[in-house]
């Protein structure tokens, strides 16, 4: 069980992390937990070759190459939204008839727009986070040892993934690593891409799925 608690703990702790890099802008906090993390560090071989972050303050850092990045790939020249994808006029739903918001509502998942960097409940990063939400859930019933509860929740996720996040997101991660500015939002790209169709996988083999 040890081995099965850890492996989960990692997929918490991967979730946490891109959901928060594709939710919003990243702040001097987050840089500062995130360059003294080695293992963080090591899905980001770009951006630890990146010269910008020796030569820089954070602040600097940040103003003048990652927000601005982020404001480009995520608000102004890409589109975050599964609605996008799937919608022929390519409108974004922004309101309760959304897919994704009935099945936040199902889980008690609840959206705060105003605290992230979005419009609508489809964001990259919102359903994400309710991605993180989920594994979490998991991680306690683990914990507790119900592993009936675990099972059911694995399910949910790997329905999550498969209906939605991986119906869209695929190609929109792409596109960051195609238009990305700097190394780090390229090697985020490539961390969010190449661990959801990893987990995707993992979750199909789960045993009892």
């Amino acid at each position: 069980m040890n081995d099965v608690l850890t492996k989960q703990l990692a997929r918490v702790n991967l979730y946490a992390l891109i959901s928060r890099i594709m939710m919003k802008e990243v702040d001097e906090d987050f840089m500062e937990k995130f360059g003294s993390d080695e293992m963080i560090l090591s899905f980001f071989p770009n951006y630890q070759s990146w010269d910008k972050p020796k030569e820089l303050s954070t602040r600097s850092l940040l103003d003048n190459f990652l927000n601005v990045d982020f404001t480009n790939l995520f608000v102004l020249h890409l589109v975050p939204y599964e609605s996008f994808y799937f919608r022929e006029d390519q409108m974004l739903e922004t309101g309760g008839a959304n897919p994704v918001v009935q099945i936040y509502n199902e889980f008690d998942f609840r959206v705060q727009l105003d605290k992230a960097r979005t419009v609508s409940p489809d964001h990259i990063g919102i359903e994400l986070e309710f991605m993180y939400m989920l594994t979490n859930s998991e991680y306690k019933a683990l914990q507790d040892g119900d592993e009936k509860a675990a099972d059911e929740i694995a399910k949910i996720e790997r329905d999550f993934l498969r209906d939605h996040l991986l119906q869209w997101s695929p190609m929109f991660l792409q596109n960051i690593k195609a238009e990305a500015a700097t190394p780090f939002y390229y090697d985020a790209a490539s961390l969010t891409l190449e661990f959801i169709l990893n987990d995707y996988e993992y979750l199909n083999e789960y045993p009892t799925v």
